[in-house]
């Protein structure tokens, strides 16, 4: 028989909500605020930055915030604000990274969050902001979503009706209990959102727009996570990612379902691990050396 925990009261995430706080940076006069979590050595510049997707909140990386931190890396996860537009997403969240003074950063994305971080790559380029991307579950082009043409009126349907759009894209036929709470987890963060904020996300996820490859070639180090088992796009949208960047790293998990940095946390924090090491000793290290902490500790005893 199966033992399901209720991700929301287990001790890791108690932990997490009591040790790491939400702050909420207001980037415009409008009083539109993103919501971060900012964890470990604030000396480091250039951060691993999580962005979720459509149905997440900032608290869904907590994971990786708890498990990458305690390792020296910092790790910042931000949800943002109302945006109706991908290029008014692109112009506020250069906003909160101006506030924290990162001149670049690190994105890791998933969905919904893997598109924009791609966007944001792209609309930077001219001056960059994105020293890499790990791209988990992304697309790159929102054209294989059934509801382009209805994007234009979301902003006007009721939330009951946006949550059950949301949720057609979860897949709920696994015995695996780790991926059964994945997503009553993100069922709770999806009940959560008001119905401004799941109209925004869904017309980001669903208006017509597409990444540019040749935009991104300056991008260097590129991961791409996906997992091999039931999950809501198909495998044309991941081979097409693939073509838009040959060069990157594949990390495939045979299991994992759309939630697979709560569902199989460890081996998505190793791929984490494994594509920032390449920044240590570098100008876009995310993570504080040895050294630099040791000198920190001496200093204060």
């Amino acid at each position: 028989m199966a033992f399901f925990v209720d991700t929301s009261k287990s001790q890791e995430y108690i932990s997490f909500r009591s040790s790491i706080p939400l702050r909420k940076i207001v980037v415009d006069s409008s009083s539109r605020g993103w919501k971060i979590y900012d964890s470990g050595p604030k000396t480091v510049k250039t951060p691993l930055v999580c962005l979720p997707p459509a149905s997440g909140t900032a608290d869904i990386f907590f994971k990786q915030i708890l498990a990458l931190s305690a390792k020296g890396y910092r790790v910042i996860s931000a949800e943002h604000p109302v945006y109706w537009t991908v290029r008014e997403w692109c112009e506020g969240f250069k906003k909160p990274m101006d506030h924290l003074e990162l001149e670049k950063v690190h994105l890791f994305g998933a969905s919904l969050g893997g598109f924009l971080a791609q966007k944001f790559a792209e609309y930077t380029a001219n001056c960059p902001r994105v020293a890499s991307l790990v791209l988990c579950n992304a697309f790159v082009d929102t054209s294989v979503f059934t509801y382009n043409d209805s994007a234009a009126v979301f902003w006007m349907l009721p939330s009951l009706l946006l949550k059950k759009m949301v949720m057609g894209n979860f897949t709920a036929e696994h015995a695996d209990p780790r991926i059964i709470e994945s997503v009553d987890f993100m069922v709770e963060r999806l009940d959560s959102l008001s119905q401004q904020d799941l109209a925004s996300r869904l017309t980001l996820n669903c208006v017509t727009s597409y990444v540019e490859p040749h935009k991104l070639t300056y991008i260097e180090h590129v991961t791409i996570i996906d997992v091999f088992d039931e999950y809501a796009l198909s495998s044309p949208v991941r081979e097409e990612i693939y073509k838009f960047y040959p060069n990157a790293k594949l990390a495939h998990l045979k299991t994992g379902g759309n939630f697979p940095y709560l569902s199989r946390s460890d081996e998505i924090n190793l791929h984490l691990q494994i594509h920032l090491r390449r920044f240590e000793g570098t100008a876009h290290t995310a993570r504080e050396t040895d050294e630099k902490r040791n000198e920190e500790i001496d200093a204060t005893d």
